[in-house]
């Protein structure tokens, strides 16, 4: 079966219209491509377009303030990705030219073998192969194995020498709506016929893996002066680069002590699931020495901040539970 031509067929009539897909400008498919890294399409349609038209070439965002790289990017979380983005943007200006091979595009700051494949072969036709979860399960299945390594090799050989980035977002689009990790359609499959999986498709998933969600108290001080918030930037870790109230994970206490404030009473009680953990989030009105006086419309406010600004209008809410990346 000519795994190639049946893929790219089948795409050119089911493929997704999606904005990036329109053009052949790297810098726009870069950004789409570090933006779909743990987030889902249609989560990163709106937040590509406001991004490119904030910052529209590859010279614009090197030129950009950090700060205004991270409100534009505010509320799409992993915010590193974003530094990262500023960052390459920046070296790619200061090389004079674009890198076009995966090689050179693996050396641009976050740029790991999965962005650099893809972006090699959608943005200018390399024939290399970006291996991500949908590639994965497709692979495993049509090859009727367990050895992923083995499988996902065995599809690199697949990518034709003409169109390899048509090639390659047919198989991601094919693992998103058709060989799905669920009640795969394998009736719309064009790869149906050769797939040895196609029988049991399960069979050659591995076992979910849940993560344990870790609960942490975290109390906030909300500190209004009109219109503004004392903030903090956060300079590393889970929240690294973005602006936040002054907060401490542990008990009331524990947050008096850090600041040296007295927390009055409760203005906002709710829940924020990362990844990883779950922050139960008090927040007080208080005082405190430290942090800096912001508009929190014109900064990077991480998510896990954004509900408290909201439900601090009124009285403490019912709870409610956010799931977001940072």
């Amino acid at each position: 079966m000519d795994v190639a031509r049946a893929l790219i067929r089948w795409y050119d009539a089911n493929g997704r219209d999606l904005p990036w897909r329109r053009t052949r400008d790297p810098y726009a498919i870069w950004v789409a491509e570090v933006m779909l890294q743990q987030t889902r399409v249609a989560a990163v349609v709106p937040y590509w377009e406001r991004f490119l038209a904030r910052f529209p070439t590859v010279e614009a965002l090197a030129v950009a303030r950090e700060d205004d790289v991270l409100h534009v990017w505010a509320g799409l979380g992993y915010y590193r990705r974003a530094r990262n983005l500023h960052a390459g943007a920046r070296e790619i200006v200061a090389r004079g030219a674009w890198p076009r091979t995966r090689a050179e595009l693996a050396e641009l700051p976050g740029v790991g073998p999965y962005t650099s494949a893809s972006v090699a072969a959608i943005a200018f036709g390399e024939r290399v192969l970006a291996v991500d979860g949908n590639v994965r399960r497709v692979a495993r299945r049509f090859f009727g194995t367990t050895d992923e390594p083995a499988a996902t090799a065995a599809a690199a050989r697949w990518v034709p020498a003409r169109r390899a980035g048509e090639f390659q977002q047919a198989l991601f689009d094919l693992g998103a709506t058709t060989c799905t990790p669920r009640a795969p359609r394998c009736g719309a499959c064009p790869l149906a016929r050769a797939c040895a999986g196609r029988v049991r498709p399960a069979a050659f998933d591995p076992a979910p893996r849940k993560r344990p969600v870790r609960c942490v108290r975290v109390c906030a001080l909300l500190e209004r002066q009109g219109e503004k918030v004392r903030l903090e930037r956060r300079a590393h870790g889970l929240l690294g680069g973005t602006w936040t109230l002054p907060f401490v994970e542990g008990e009331k206490r524990d947050l008096a002590r850090a600041y040296g404030a007295t927390p009055g009473r409760r203005v906002a009680r709710y829940d924020h699931v990362f990844t990883h953990k779950r922050w139960i989030v008090h927040v007080y009105e208080g005082t405190s020495a430290r942090g800096e006086w912001h508009d929190p419309s014109t900064v990077a406010v991480a998510t896990a901040f954004t509900k408290a600004l909201s439900d601090a209008r009124g009285s403490a809410k019912k709870p409610r539970t956010m799931t977001s990346s940072i």
